[in-house]
């Protein structure tokens, strides 16, 4: 789980996310010095502890390098969401919360998301059954007693 970015941190990977391409040092000083007064060692310091913890990758072009975000803000917030969610001593009770907080912009956008991961999920399971269907057909009958009682067992030898 990844720990929250901090506010440097968080202005940086914003804008990493946002530009969706290799950026370098000096790009993201001179983005941030729009709104604050900073300096480039700074922001080197940063991306640099971002590098060492796993949020961006880099490579050497000259004698500077060029970040690349390793994962989405989709991702990163998911993973702090799931985080806050699975410490809860009542999961269900926070879930209620959670949505109680939500706008009506929010509450589509999950309305949505739960369509898909749901289409996804109807769609893996019958890509499962087409295929346990080709394989019952063409595998010999002592195979899918096999399978059959692991199956109703919860895996294999149990």
């Amino acid at each position: 789980m990844p720990r929250p970015l901090g506010e440097l941190e968080d202005a940086v990977m914003t804008r990493v996310w946002q530009w969706n391409r290799p950026v370098t040092v000096r790009e993201v000083l001179e983005d941030l010095q729009q709104e604050r007064s900073i300096a480039y060692t700074t922001v080197m310091t940063v991306m640099d502890n971002l590098h060492q913890k796993g949020w961006v990758r880099r490579e050497a072009e000259g004698r500077a390098y060029r970040y690349t975000a390793v994962s989405t803000r989709a991702a990163y917030s998911a993973a702090l969401m799931n985080e806050a969610w699975s410490t809860s001593d009542n999961p269900a009770a926070a879930l209620v919360a959670f949505f109680g907080m939500m706008s009506a912009e929010q509450r589509e956008a999950l309305r949505d998301a739960v369509r898909i991961v749901q289409h996804d999920d109807e769609a893996a399971e019958a890509a499962e059954a087409a295929g346990a269907t080709g394989a019952a057909e063409s595998a010999p009958e002592s195979a899918n007693a096999e399978g059959d009682s692991a199956e109703r067992t919860g895996g294999p030898g149990r």
